[in-house]
């Protein structure tokens, strides 16, 4: 008898991270193979539009791994129609190795998840869970309570401390919409992606209209994010029309000012080191304002946007001296459009169209005060900008 280890998912794309946990879980459990079992229809997740075929999903994953015997490719999912219910896998796969113990491979999102599963309780009795962690505090004790709790439904279950390059396959597919790939792909994967033209890697998103360009950078957010991109675009438009600036460069800087929003920290790192860019200590030390950096880099090379529209982007989360008209629009209508809602936040949308360079400074002063309270360090450029604006 030996273990046969099963480890799902929609690998969309498959990076380093899913190979990582794989080779991490295959000798942590002792197991004697490991099936990688890429989804048809994921019962937890719709696939984007424009997702590669199973085909293709498929041919990634075994380029992905190929240099690893010990991790085997198996498109039984792929092949069978419908919904890819983890308890059919299972069922076919005791048919396959009926004497072998299975041991079902997954993330600590889907062990605290695992009563949605559907037969969850079906599939406790056939399978030993197999459960990855990375051992942070939260979800150290999150997956005990977890454990004590299926274990005592008859469970079987085994948590692996793993060490893997955190990155999502969601945060991936913005990353190659950014032409930033290589540091997470295995080897011929991203020669793959690129020769199928898979991901918007062959996308001309350059001078794209509004409607189309609205369409691309939603798709590129957080769902979160998508009310506050249209109200800060369309609160641009308005205050360019009410102080004579270039209405379609407001439109398309507040469409455009978060487009890397979605990325954390270390990716923002990653964009900037992928174009070629030098940053400043405050900015690698506080990577969470960097997303104003690599979206003013994005639109320039990847949107194609004039210099007006990116200078305006770049500067709107932490302004800057000499702030030209467009810039003090866009920073302006990102602090007080619509969605946002914070004391003194109706005093700043009046002056705004009273006064905008003083709605600037006052919205300068509202980010100084904030930052104080958290006790973050503030941008040594929002100093020097209000500076400019005490004797402007």
């Amino acid at each position: 008898m030996q273990r046969i280890g099963i480890f799902g998912g929609t690998f969309n794309p498959p990076h380093v991270g899913h190979v990582q946990a794989a080779r991490q879980a295959y000798e942590a459990l002792e197991l004697g193979k490991l099936l990688l079992i890429p989804d048809s229809i994921a019962p937890h997740k719709k696939f984007p539009e424009g997702s590669p075929s199973p085909a293709q999903r498929y041919e990634m994953m075994r380029l992905a791994v190929r240099e690893f015997p010990e991790l085997e490719i198996s498109d039984l999912e792929l092949t069978r129609p419908g919904i890819s219910y983890t308890y059919q896998t299972v069922e076919a796969l005791r048919e396959t190795y009926p004497d072998d113990e299975l041991v079902l491979i997954m993330g600590s999102d889907m062990f605290l998840s695992f009563e949605t599963w559907k037969q969850y309780e079906k599939l406790l009795s056939q399978v030993t869970l197999g459960v990855l962690s990375r051992g942070d505090r939260g979800e150290r004790e999150a997956i005990e309570a977890q454990r004590v709790k299926l274990e005592a439904m008859g469970a079987k279950i085994q948590v692996v401390p793993n060490r893997f390059t955190e990155i999502s396959s969601t945060q991936l597919r913005r990353l190659l919409s950014f032409g930033c790939t290589d540091a997470f792909l295995p080897a011929g994967v991203a020669d793959y992606i690129l020769d199928q033209g898979l991901y918007n890697t062959r996308a001309n998103w350059k001078n794209l209209p509004m409607e189309e360009l609205e369409r691309v950078v939603l798709s590129l957010l957080k769902p979160s994010r998508v009310k506050h991109v249209l109200g800060c675009r369309d609160t641009c438009v308005a205050l360019a029309e009410r102080w004579g600036a270039d209405v379609v460069d407001a439109g398309r800087a507040g469409m455009l000012h978060d487009v890397t929003k979605a990325l954390d920290g270390p990716l923002q790192l990653t964009l900037c080191s992928a174009y070629g860019k030098m940053l400043d200590d405050f900015s690698r030390e506080n990577p969470k304002t960097l997303h104003a950096y690599t979206g003013a880099l994005v639109a320039k090379e990847i949107f194609g946007e004039n210099e007006n529209v990116v200078r305006a982007i770049r500067s709107h989360t932490t302004g800057k001296p000499n702030m030209d008209l467009l810039e003090t629009i866009v920073y302006v209508a990102d602090y007080m459009e619509p969605n946002r809602d914070f004391p003194g936040v109706e005093r700043l949308r009046k002056l705004a169209f009273e006064d905008l360079y003083a709605a600037l400074k006052l919205g300068m002063e509202m980010t100084l005060e904030h930052l104080k309270r958290q006790g973050s360090e503030i941008s040594p450029v929002t100093r020097e900008a209000l500076n400019w604006l005490a004797i402007r």
